[in-house]
């Protein structure tokens, strides 16, 4: 089964990274439209810090993506912080003590950080939050993996329905958060939580592919 070394989880996270850096202004213009319009500013204070401490200390995947949710439950103020932060928790948590990742491992790792989010998240499904792009992401790839799809193929579908899932977040009312109180003026708008959790996976899809 195709399968990639995850002994140096530089590969992963400095794609994350750069992906990150390079949004901040969309990130922060989407939310300020319905929120407080620090969000990729917040998501890239963050990550930068990250990159900061891995340089000085790499690390295998299940390090990186440690530091990075330490770094976000701890620096970053707001609900995105504690959501990203536990997102890669679990994530670092199911790549523990792994020294390759192969299409079932990934699956474990998405599925931990859905259910994570989930425990923590008082969101449902079309409450217009990264939810709407998490949960039909992992449930895409689940379905792929299932089907004894390729790796490359089930992270395909992962990325298809994140994108789909954050383009749906347009037509949706926003039920939680600060922007649930403009009622229907938050119709109109893709959610930057949902926005920046497309991105995320879409990267690390784009970085193992890159890798396999």
């Amino acid at each position: 089964m195709t399968c990639v070394s995850i002994q140096d989880g530089s590969f992963i996270l400095m794609p994350l990274i750069r992906a990150i850096q390079d949004n901040k202004q969309y990130l922060s213009d989407i939310d300020g439209f319905i929120g407080d319009g620090d969000h990729g500013i917040n998501m890239n204070k963050g990550f930068t810090l990250c990159e900061e401490q891995l340089k000085a200390e790499p690390g295998d995947l299940s390090h990186g993506f440690k530091t990075l949710s330490h770094i976000l439950m701890s620096q970053i103020g707001g609900s995105m912080g504690p959501l990203y932060g536990m997102f890669f928790s679990a994530m670092a948590k199911a790549s523990k003590n792994k020294d390759t990742l192969d299409a079932a491992g990934f699956g474990q790792m998405l599925t931990a950080a859905k259910d994570k989010v989930q425990s923590i998240s008082e969101a449902q499904p079309g409450d217009k939050t990264l939810l709407d792009v998490l949960l039909p992401a992992e449930e895409s790839y689940r379905a792929a993996l299932n089907a004894n799809e390729s790796f490359d193929s089930c992270l395909d579908r992962m990325s298809s329905a994140a994108e789909q899932g954050r383009d749906a977040t347009k037509d949706m009312v926003a039920k939680v958060g600060r922007s649930s109180r403009l009622g229907e003026r938050s119709r109109g708008v893709i959610d930057a939580g949902s926005a920046s959790c497309c991105l995320i996976l879409q990267v690390m899809a784009k970085a193992i592919k890159d890798t396999i």
